[in-house]
């Protein structure tokens, strides 16, 4: 197992490891769900949490800012779970983080607007989307290293793999339930009461999933750390930052990749092409659809072929794979709406490489600081590039169409390159 002496079997999977990948990879689905369903239904939210008399555009505006307002407590939450991860145990925040997302998401379901509460509505709305963000921070870095200590060194690439794609497919889940709730229900319905749907199935599967969490057991490398009595002494984020600098930055540097290709690739694209060619507009939500689908299962392959292949190898041929695909999605389907849809699939695959970033960043810390030292750069990088890229290639779209595509095609470079210097450093 990880960090811990070879046990029988060598790298071959048990039965407790595949339930362990299940319930791990479905409760990250089901939190991420609850995170991002909140994008798919901004329009209506602007329109229920605000003055009616307010001019659309700032009801938008603000209705997007209580969205960030959950990105910018990402850090604040990771540093927080991660923390009392690798001094009291992985598993406990695990459980927790689960919790601090499905009941503010059950509480967004059931709380009155701004007919009923005046200002006091968004507001209350902004605590709730903190809470979330809270959650989020923790859970991703988290879940990662759970299921990464608990299996075999020969299977950590499979089992990040797993994990990332159950988190993508919390994106297709929200995107899935959008186009179902606007389907089945007319606008003023939605408007009316149907929006709050999504919200409390949500909230209720986050609840179920933080129940079946509880039978997941804590991981072997932290329970042979707490035997022979080496959990982390003080602050571990303070001997990350002064112990493992460089396995930090390098860190940092992939997430950059990560980012870029999930927030570009994935989350803009489709408001990006729309506007650069309105053409496409009328088959963006299906063609999204198949892309997050395929990434969902790239995200998974790719993580297989880590095991086998090993980083250098693997990240070579993704980059090359995600350069080409982000060239081929801005640039080819101009005038074309009937390649859209495979050419979205096939950035979708390609994005599957970011399952390398986390199994390239619990192999770089060690077991006593990894929770600290992954979650510390991931979150770094989200609050930096997350934050910088929306209204960076929105800039660079206007200079080029082309102008995202460059944009990936760096941090792709970089991503890999730093993701090549780690090499299999650990695990």
């Amino acid at each position: 197992m990880a960090d811990g002496a070879a046990r029988p079997g060598g790298d071959a999977l048990t039965r407790r490891d595949v339930r362990t990948l299940f319930l791990a990879s479905l409760g990250g689905a089901l939190e991420f769900y609850d995170f991002v369903v909140f994008v798919f239904f901004t329009a209506v939210i602007a329109k229920v949490f605000f003055p009616p008399d307010m001019p659309e555009w700032l009801a938008l505006a603000q209705t997007w800012g209580l969205f960030a307002a959950g990105y910018l407590a990402r850090p604040l939450g990771g540093f927080v779970m991660a923390h009392f991860g690798d001094l009291v145990g992985r598993k406990r925040m695990f459980v927790l983080s689960v919790f601090l997302m499905a009941v503010p998401t059950l509480l967004i379901g059931l709380m009155p607007t701004y007919a009923t509460l005046g200002y006091a509505a968004p507001l209350l709305l902004l605590v709730f989307r903190i809470l979330q963000g809270a959650a989020i921070g923790g859970e991703a870095p988290g879940a990662w290293v759970f299921v990464a200590e608990h299996v075999p060194p020969g299977r950590v690439g499979l089992a990040c793999g797993m994990l990332t794609g159950g988190l993508t497919l919390g994106i297709l889940l929200g995107s899935l339930m959008a186009l179902l709730i606007n389907s089945v229900f007319e606008p003023a319905t939605v408007a009316d009461w149907a929006w709050r749907l999504p919200f409390l199935i949500g909230g209720a599967f986050g609840l179920v999933a933080m129940y079946l969490r509880r039978f997941l057991e804590e991981t072997p490398v932290f329970e042979a750390m707490r035997r022979r009595a080496e959990l982390a002494r003080g602050l571990p984020l303070a001997r990350v930052l002064s112990g493992h600098r460089r396995a930090v930055v390098l860190s940092i540097l992939a997430s950059w990749m990560l980012t870029a290709a999930i927030v570009v690739l994935i989350l803009q694209a489709p408001t990006l092409l729309a506007k650069l060619h309105p053409e496409l507009a009328p088959a963006m939500p299906l063609a999204s659809v198949a892309a997050t689908f395929a990434l969902t299962l790239s995200a998974v392959g790719v993580g297989w072929a880590l095991d086998r292949f090993g980083q250098p190898a693997v990240m070579a041929v993704a980059a090359a794979g995600l350069i080409a695909a982000a060239f081929m999605l801005f640039g080819a389907t101009a005038g074309s709406p009937g390649l859209l849809a495979p050419l979205y699939a096939l950035a979708g695959l390609a994005v599957g490489a970011v399952s390398i970033v986390p199994t390239m960043m619990v192999r770089a810390f060690p077991a006593e600081v990894r929770f600290s030292g992954v979650s510390f750069a991931y979150n770094s990088a989200y609050a930096v590039f997350g934050a910088a890229t929306p209204p960076l290639t929105v800039y660079l779209a206007s200079l080029d169409p082309l102008g995202p595509a460059w944009y990936v095609a760096a941090a792709t470079l970089v991503g890999a390159a730093a993701v090549i210097v780690a090499g299999r450093a650990r695990l």
